[in-house]
């Protein structure tokens, strides 16, 4: 007897990214939060993520990524990666780094933090306060990732790209060496949420892209094991659409700062979804039995191409938000992949909007920026 398919969904998430706040200092045009942030009298308590590390660590979690917004605003943060350390959870801080002082830094390692991934948004520093929107950004980066290899905690760079940065690439790599990080990531903007609403003023030409391929090529080669280089391209010039999030509901669960969880970080946008929160209902019951969580799960939803495609388990038909946000239908194969009949319209789109002067970036902000 044949035995019955595995269902992914049934394994436990890898990762839970717990998006503790949406207060940040930041007010990046490529923000990947909601366009509804989260105000900070709705924000889960202590008392709450504590449980939900508990409930992610009896699911199998295994990594938790602190995220936000700016995690470092919650002055809890400590006692969170406290539990996390007990619960035995390998435990990562996204973080700007522009407002954490090197105390701050040494009581969170000494809470049992175990990674920090530093945004960077240029090497330039005039570049860096402008995409900010953020005064003296760069030293205090610089000083936070210094700050970071003094403790002996591995570092990961981020480097969000796009048309005001992309050619500065080379001395992104160059600073993550100088800085002695593991990684470092070159993520393309990707156009959720309010990058979709900036996408005319970030998105790059075609040039910059393959000239960006061809530098992270080379330093790939280069440097081998002294820098691992992670490289996300922009959906809207690619040819095929990458995998969405791993897979609906497959790899990470997200834990938004109210309690709502998604199977990815910009689920929100497709309608008619509703997502369970963890005040109202056990996180394994929301990964193993939710029906937002089941949606787009299996195969069964696929329409053709993507039904019959080889590379339907591969890339599961892209993703969803983004086949709803510029299609109108969440079912609809990405139009990042060529098989879509909507590929070149998405193509020229983007090329039209690189090669029109860029207009000035929309900021967001959800508080006053501290001092």
């Amino acid at each position: 007897m044949t035995a019955p398919a595995r269902e992914p969904w049934r394994e436990p998430p890898i990762g839970l990214l717990a998006e503790l706040t949406h207060r940040c200092p930041l007010a990046c045009p490529y923000c990947s939060n909601p366009l509804e942030l989260t105000r900070r009298e709705r924000e889960l308590s202590t008392a709450s993520w504590e449980r939900v590390l508990e409930e992610a660590a009896e699911l199998g979690v295994l990594q938790l990524h602190l995220s936000g917004g700016e995690p470092t605003l919650r002055g809890d943060l400590e006692a969170i990666v406290a539990r996390a350390r007990a619960l035995e959870l390998y435990s990562n801080l996204i973080t700007a780094g522009v407002g954490v002082s090197e105390r701050r830094l040494e009581a969170l390692a000494a809470a049992g933090l175990d990674h920090v991934q530093l945004s960077v948004q240029d090497v330039d520093p005039a570049g860096c306060d402008r995409i900010g929107g953020f005064q003296g950004s760069l030293a205090r980066k610089l000083a936070f990732a210094r700050a970071v290899r003094r403790l002996g905690l591995p570092l990961t760079l981020n480097a969000v790209v796009h048309r005001h940065n992309l050619d500065r690439l080379e001395r992104f790599v160059e600073l993550a060496l100088e800085l002695g990080a593991d990684r470092l990531e070159v993520a393309h903007v990707q156009y959720y949420g309010w990058a979709l609403a900036n996408r005319a003023a970030l998105m790059p030409t075609r040039a910059q892209l393959d000239r960006s391929v061809e530098i992270v090529k080379a330093a790939r080669a280069r440097l081998g094991d002294r820098l691992l280089i992670d490289f996300v391209v922009p959906d809207y010039y690619a040819t095929h659409p990458k995998p969405c999030a791993s897979g609906w509901g497959r790899a990470v669960i997200v834990v938004g700062p109210d309690g709502r969880v998604l199977p990815c970080h910009a689920a929100h946008v497709i309608p008619g979804l509703v997502f369970p929160n963890v005040e109202e209902k056990p996180l394994r019951w929301i990964w193993q039995e939710s029906p937002a969580f089941q949606r787009f799960r299996g195969l069964d939803w696929m329409r053709e191409p993507c039904r019959s495609c080889a590379r339907r388990e591969i890339d599961f038909g892209g993703c969803r938000c983004q086949a709803m946000q510029l299609l109108g239908d969440p079912e609809a194969t990405d139009p990042a992949c060529t098989l879509s009949p909507e590929h070149a319209r998405i193509m020229a789109l983007a090329e039209a909007e690189a090669a029109a002067p860029p207009p000035a970036f929309r900021y967001r902000r959800l508080e006053p920026v501290p001092a």
